[in-house]
């Protein structure tokens, strides 16, 4: 029989998850102000294309690599006080670019923005392996990684707006302010279970019979997260979400221009388009959590349970993306893309789900953030990839198709070689 949810875990929940999705958008929307404001920086800077590339560069790279520690930092100190300071590293870093006034004081406050925002999705992660039970997890987990779609769905008209309405530098100020206010919240509100005092009632119902690690509050050694890199599910996890932020990355990136160049619309009626595909990202993203719950609930293992989604993803986004790449219709070219985007952040849910699973949960968030760092090598390559194929060949047909060839890989990979779970190695 299961224990009774008690309505201060529902309100340590609730708190929970409307904080991580506010974070999420603001991380998100603080991402896209560079790219919005483009044009009006390189102008008032006097940079040139390759200097902007540089810029754009500058925050993938310092989060891919902030990756490797921030897992283990999370798992010792807690996402309260790392997810805390991350925000307020990143908005202060956002607010200072503002402020600019050469191309190196630009640089480190991109690099800082990077090394803010690295703690936003394992701490999440964390959170929902603390406060939710296992048999629940794939929900709560869908919503939070649901702002990784909304973000850049809101970004274009909101950012224009602010920049048009306040000068960019302003459109940095105010949201860099609004990231201070999110990060201050966070932390008066939410608390980490070692925080809180529970019943036994409540205790019963966050193990769900699946939680039950003896150590669960001993602090992290280095030597347990060495012990990470000696399991198959790790290195499967990890190269397995490089094929899927690679395509989520290619089109991050390069849509706007394919939908302009390739398919000769209007940058007026691109910024209305690119909305259509992180719709469908936003329902592939939130289906992924409830279609791994339910199959747990029909009796599947909770490792298969998040698989399968992953796995269907995957193959969905490149059976979609072959088609994109061929036909001559713009309209349906934009539904295959949008079907696409549907099932690649279906399995990007599903493997933030996954981490959730795999690992007991004081574990949790250094096996999503060595997931992560996969992840975002794999999408540092996307768009260098794709600029050179669109170079040498004039068009997005090869892009697309060596995206669809490395989804495909990255399912063969969730299959055969995440089998199980990583039971922890306590020195």
């Amino acid at each position: 029989m299961e224990a009774p949810k008690s309505n201060k875990i529902k309100r340590i929940q609730w708190i929970a998850l409307t904080f991580l999705m506010l974070a999420g958008i603001v991380n998100y929307l603080d991402r896209s102000t560079l790219s919005i404001a483009n044009h009006s920086v390189s102008q008032e800077l006097g940079l040139s294309a390759s200097e902007m590339g540089l810029l754009l560069s500058a925050f993938s790279l310092a989060y891919a690599f902030s990756q490797l520690p921030i897992g283990a930092l999370l798992d010792k100190f807690g996402a309260r006080a790392m997810l805390g300071v991350g925000m307020l590293v990143w908005s202060v870093a956002q607010l200072a670019g503002g402020f600019v006034t050469t191309l190196h004081q630009f640089l480190v406050a991109r690099v800082f923005l990077g090394l803010g925002e690295a703690p936003q999705f394992p701490a999440g992660a964390k959170v929902v392996s603390e406060w939710f039970a296992v048999r629940e997890r794939g929900g709560p987990t869908g919503i939070f990684v649901a702002s990784s779609t909304i973000g850049p769905a809101l970004a274009p008209p909101i950012l224009t707006v602010l920049m048009l309405s306040f000068g960019w530098r302003m459109m940095f100020v105010i949201m860099g302010a609004l990231g201070i206010a999110v990060a201050v919240g966070w932390y008066i509100f939410y608390r980490n279970r070692n925080e809180v005092e529970l019943t036994p009632s409540e205790v019963l119902y966050l193990a769900d019979g699946n939680d039950n690690d003896p150590n669960a509050n001993a602090k992290l050694t280095l030597a347990e997260w060495k012990s990470l890199f000696t399991y198959r599910t790790t290195w499967g996890m990890l190269f397995g979400f490089m094929g899927v932020i690679y395509m989520v990355w290619l089109y991050l990136t390069w849509l706007p221009a394919y939908l302009e160049h390739e398919r000769h619309l209007s940058i007026a009626r691109t910024g209305w388009v690119v909305t259509i595909p992180y719709i469908f990202g936003t329902l592939g993203m939130l289906s992924s959590g409830y279609i791994a719950d339910g199959l747990m609930k029909r009796g599947m293992a909770p490792i298969l349970s998040r698989k399968w989604p992953i796995c269907v993803g995957l193959i969905g986004a490149a059976c979609f993306t072959v088609p994109a790449a061929y036909t001559p219709s713009t309209v349906m070219a934009v539904v295959y893309i949008s079907l696409a985007m549907a099932f690649v952040n279906m399995a990007s849910g599903g493997a933030w789900a996954l981490v959730s699973v795999a690992i007991p949960r004081r574990l949790v968030a250094s096996l999503g953030s060595l997931q992560n760092f996969g992840g975002y090598l794999g999408g540092s390559l996307a768009p260098v990839i794709t600029g050179v194929v669109v170079d040498k060949t004039h068009s997005f047909i090869n892009a697309l198709l060596i995206s669809a060839a490395v989804a495909f890989a990255a399912a063969l990979i969730y299959m055969f070689v995440v089998d199980k779970p990583i039971e922890a190695k306590t020195s």
